[in-house]
């Protein structure tokens, strides 16, 4: 296993990843279309996931709110976006942080989006008996 730095991205850098990411997501073909039928506001969404990210990187409080049962009430949200909107999410931290504090972001955005992915995995299962698909994630 490879040791990470303790390398945090800094608030303003946080934001400007935030921001350049959904710039980018409302303009995916796969991801675009996902989003679009929750998010109305999309200064107020970005703002909720800059105090999260703010809270799960600098340990700053600010966000509330259930992440998994966001993802699982939206109906459209499937397993196999996760690997898409985390090769989107490193394009953007890769363009805009050193690499340590890029390879810290991302290391922690991976095993969220593992964690996401595979719970919504499981919540189709209990219905379907699908076992989880555990080829579609890279390694870092």
């Amino acid at each position: 296993m490879r040791h990470v730095n303790n390398a945090p991205p800094n608030q303003n850098e946080i934001r400007k990843v935030v921001k350049e990411f959904y710039a980018l997501t409302r303009t995916h073909p796969e991801l675009g279309p996902v989003f679009a039928e929750h998010v109305t506001d999309w200064d107020n969404h970005e703002e909720k996931i800059i105090d999260f990210w703010c809270g799960a990187l600098l340990r700053q409080p600010g966000y509330s709110g259930n992440p998994m049962q966001k993802h699982l009430a939206a109906g459209n949200v499937l397993p196999d976006h996760f690997p898409i909107w985390l090769n989107l999410f490193d394009s953007v931290l890769t363009r805009h942080l050193s690499q340590e504090k890029a390879v810290y972001w991302s290391t922690l955005a991976h095993r969220i989006g593992k964690s996401l992915s595979f719970g919504l995995e499981y919540a189709e299962r209990k219905t379907t008996s699908i076992p989880p698909n555990l080829s579609s994630f890279s390694t870092l």
